[in-house]
């Protein structure tokens, strides 16, 4: 497995470094962490003719880049130490365009983003760069907001095959920490599903995961799809949470469903991997 995790100065990028090389113990990976570097000739201050300004400017996205540099390569010896072969790299660019052209350009299985935890407890936008990721990364993303050892996960389960997808992409990777995963199906009162396809959907999700040597627990609610996996978060202590980015790329559902996994990223504060089928 490859992943790609992007590290700027914040605490966060680097323990979602940290968080990304503990997953990853039990895992065949290798992980790069790369740091974004700003390219000053794109800057706005190109427009000017303030010479002093911008080798101020440079100087500054210079000696941030160092730090940075530092701060992975310590990071990156935690993940040698649990065998995790990791490549700390720097690079010049927009942050977004960058990432997004080295996950395809190196066909990346993930990519992990640092967030910090107040965008989520205001309920504010998640960064520009974190949204432009989501919407156009053809790869699964992992949003961490914080360092937590994985005993309880979530899977908001809705049985497409882009849900089933991501039982099957994580369920190898939890295998060995045997966290106690619970799926949770909505069934949503706005869409009219009736009461067997929920039935079904559950004992589907349920029998993929025990078909992986998990034992998880299930849970079947009625209601709005986003309002109840959010308190479900909110009541319980999970590590990571699941979701299937169904509908991302197909017009006419686009929209809806990716509105649903943004509102929801952006109102916990828990580690979540959105599953996007890579292509």
């Amino acid at each position: 497995m490859k992943v790609l995790v992007a590290v700027d100065q914040d605490l966060e990028s680097r323990l979602a470094l940290r968080y990304t090389c503990y997953l990853l113990e039990h895992v065949d990976a290798e992980v790069e962490a790369i740091h974004v570097k700003k390219d000053v000739g794109n800057i706005i201050l190109e427009d000017f003719d303030i010479p002093f300004l911008k080798k101020d400017h440079k100087k500054k996205i210079d000696e941030e880049a160092k730090e940075v540099e530092a701060a992975i390569s310590d990071a990156c010896e935690i993940c040698l130490e649990g065998k995790v072969p990791c490549e700390p790299r720097i690079l010049v660019g927009d942050p977004a365009e960058v990432i997004i052209r080295e996950a395809s350009d190196k066909d990346v299985d993930l990519i992990v983003l640092g967030c910090h935890r107040c965008s989520a407890l205001r309920e504010m936008l998640l960064g520009q760069v974190h949204t432009q990721v989501v919407h156009h990364a053809n790869r699964p993303v992992l949003i961490v907001r914080e360092l937590r050892n994985i005993h309880l996960v979530l899977v908001a389960y809705s049985g497409s095959s882009c849900d089933q997808e991501a039982l099957n992409f994580i369920g190898p990777m939890l295998l060995r920490k045997k966290p106690e995963i619970t799926l949770m199906h909505v069934r949503n009162t706005e869409d009219q599903e009736s009461q067997e396809f929920a039935d079904a959907c559950v004992l589907k999700g349920e029998a993929t995961l025990k078909n992986l040597d998990h034992q998880p627990q299930t849970k079947l609610i009625e209601g709005n799809v986003v309002e109840e996996v959010v308190r479900e978060i909110a009541l319980n202590n999970y590590d990571l949470v699941v979701l299937g980015a169904q509908g991302f790329g197909k017009s006419g559902l686009f929209n809806i469903l990716s509105e649903r996994s943004l509102q929801i990223i952006r109102r916990t504060t828990r580690p979540i991997l959105l599953y996007k089928t890579k292509s």
